[in-house]
């Protein structure tokens, strides 16, 4: 058997043990930084610990979520670009917390790649970090899989588990969610991190490299526009739940766009009415729905066209809950009105998308 004088050894058959110490090296003060009440952050340990007493709860409800980046990542891989793709990931799962209520506690991640260059890793945590710290939640473990024969050279993997906390009785959507009451959307970053298969096809399609300019924004190259990362609304989110005690309900706008996420958090027997010409579409959804020739039907589906975040609130209280988001940082819009309906929630839609296509 080949291998070393010594023997065959791991590192032979792929695996660097090294590399991975020098990782956890260079991503310690990342993690330390993440440090907040109830976490002390620090990794090497078996498993992570986090005290909801001392970040403030009295009798909380636990609230869970994971999630990855999808394909997005075969553009930070080919780019070369991996000092974003972390904020995305983090993203996806606390944005999801908030929508119930949930302050976002600690966060962990999974990296699984087929030969671990420290640097590229360090790259990765340190948005996740950064997404870590601007959402209020501690990074306190992960895991580093290297697995050589699992991923094309170059390839990696990513997924991020969150954990939050919200007291009991202030879950979210509340049960009084009626028709009459206000949708508020939240204006997204950009494409986030849904449809990114159509996304890649597209630009497959149009001949266009990721270091050519991009058509829909010519000061930034194409791969490093797509890159935007998610926007986190934690923050905001937080502080108008919490100030106004207005906010009946959230729905992060991920794959399925308004049209199916929207209806997860209406009640049977609604549906969400929204006028489309209200969206504030960025230029990127024009140039993906008219490069590919997309429907706007299939754009509602596949992409959040422009809103990261719907809001539900009563029409008494949507100027109050309004100016709470737009304190909060958010660019606010008027989306339309909840209606009576028939059978499961659903969202309609008047007007038209502005993305030059017919709907």
């Amino acid at each position: 058997m080949a291998g070393t004088d010594k023997g065959l050894s791991y590192r032979d058959a792929g695996v660097d043990i090294d590399a991975g110490n020098r990782l956890v090296d260079l991503i310690k003060p990342l993690v330390k930084a993440t440090r907040r009440p109830g976490a002390d952050a620090e990794i090497g340990g078996f498993g992570g610990v986090f005290d909801p007493k001392a970040a403030g709860f009295k009798d909380p409800l636990i609230v869970a979520t994971t999630d990855g980046v999808g394909t997005k990542l075969k553009i930070a891989i080919e780019t070369g670009r991996h000092d974003t793709i972390g904020v995305d990931l983090v993203a996806m799962c606390v944005n999801d917390l908030v929508v119930q209520g949930a302050e976002p506690l600690f966060f962990l991640d999974y990296f699984a790649t087929g030969k671990l260059a420290p640097e590229v890793g360090a790259a990765i945590v340190a948005g996740i970090a950064y997404g870590c710290k601007e959402s209020g939640c501690a990074l306190i473990g992960g895991e580093t899989a290297e697995m050589p024969g699992m991923y094309a050279d170059g390839d990696y993997d990513l997924a991020g588990f969150s954990v939050g906390a919200v007291e009991r009785g202030e879950l979210l959507p509340r049960p009084d969610i009626a028709p009459g009451d206000v949708l508020l959307g939240l204006a997204s970053s950009g494409v986030h991190s849904n449809g990114y298969s159509l996304v890649r096809r597209i630009v497959e399609g149009s001949g266009l490299s990721w270091d050519e300019p991009a058509p829909f924004e010519p000061s930034r190259t194409l791969g490093e526009a797509l890159l935007t990362p998610t926007r986190l609304y934690v923050k905001s989110a937080l502080g108008a739940i919490r100030s106004t005690g207005k906010v009946k309900a959230l729905a992060h706008i991920t794959g399925g766009g308004l049209t199916e996420n929207l209806p997860r958090v209406l009640p049977k027997g609604t549906v969400g009415r929204i006028d489309l010409s209200g969206l504030p579409v960025p230029p990127v959804f024009r140039w993906l729905a008219q490069t590919g020739n997309v429907a706007a039907e299939e754009m509602l589906r596949a992409f959040n066209c422009g809103i990261g975040m719907v809001v539900v609130c009563a029409p008494q209280d949507a100027e109050t809950v309004a100016d709470a988001f737009a304190d909060g940082g958010e660019e606010v819009v008027h989306l339309g009105a909840i209606e009576p309906g028939e059978g499961a929630a659903r969202t309609v839609y008047d007007g038209a998308l502005d993305i030059g296509l017919p709907l």
